[in-house]
């Protein structure tokens, strides 16, 4: 008798896992079967993204060829392309390109625009802050002192690559809007900046040396002489990813 009880209740527990587990068994499929889809869908998407940063490094590299056997126009293009990459830095780098062109042809909004779309795409803050300089640079001569106060006030922080060269461009905006005594305020204090690169303190000196001699007439000149200032080199994508164009027009070459 009592193994016929101990029977009929393990029956009873067999039943019940059975019912838990048709119950249970399609969660626990429904819930392999997500996270299966999902680690699937994210390795898909990281080969993706390999597999576009390799086309976008590929291409930029192609233009910068193009740009050195003098096909402007294939460089052109391949900028282009690559500009609408989802590569964050060769992204960058290409619209600095174009907007160099930009500049070249004297269409200085589509320069502007290009470069601050750079600004935004870049993922490296070197870059980023080269993309706002330059944007900076082709309005400096045109733009009023509130909106290069505005752009340039950012870069000059503590700790920004190009707090010196902004500086430097906001003080030649200061002198073109006819605020001698701040511009020259600030030429003295470039001229005396010990981490100031050389170029920069004898462009400082020599402002000092108009404003004081009241040469006012020679502001629009010397303004338009440092917008197309260089900032210093910057590392090859490879480094960074990429190479920034560092002159008013597309470089042959990464530095």
């Amino acid at each position: 008798m009592t193994d016929l009880f101990e029977e009929v209740e393990e029956q009873l527990r067999t039943d019940r896992y059975k019912q838990f587990a048709r119950k249970v068994m399609p969660w626990f499929i429904g819930g392999a079967a997500a996270l299966l889809v999902a680690t699937l869908g994210y390795w898909g998407y990281d080969t993706y993204r390999t597999g576009q940063v390799s086309k976008a490094a590929d291409q930029y590299a192609a233009a910068i060829e193009a740009f050195t056997a003098n096909d402007r126009e294939k460089a052109r293009q391949l900028w282009t392309e690559v500009s609408k990459a989802q590569s964050g830095a060769y992204k960058s780098l290409s619209l600095m390109h174009l907007a160099a062109y930009a500049v070249e042809q004297k269409k200085t909004d589509e320069a502007v625009r290009l470069y601050d779309e750079a600004a935004k795409a870049a993922t490296d803050p070197l870059v980023g802050d080269a993309a706002r300089l330059k944007s900076a640079f082709a309005v400096l001569d045109t733009a009023s002192l509130k909106d290069m106060e505005a752009r340039l006030k950012p870069l000059m922080e503590e700790g920004h690559p190009y707090r010196i060269q902004a500086r430097e461009a906001l003080a030649f905006a200061k002198l073109n809007a006819g605020d001698l005594a701040g511009a020259r305020g600030d030429f003295v204090v470039l001229s005396q900046l010990l981490d100031a690169p050389q170029g920069a303190q004898a462009r400082a000196q020599a402002a000092i040396g108009l404003i004081d001699s009241g040469s006012a007439k020679a502001v629009p000149a010397v303004v338009k002489a440092a917008a197309i200032l260089p900032p210093p080199g910057l590392m090859d994508p490879s480094a960074l990813l990429g190479a920034v164009p560092q002159s008013g027009q597309p470089q042959s070459a990464p530095q």
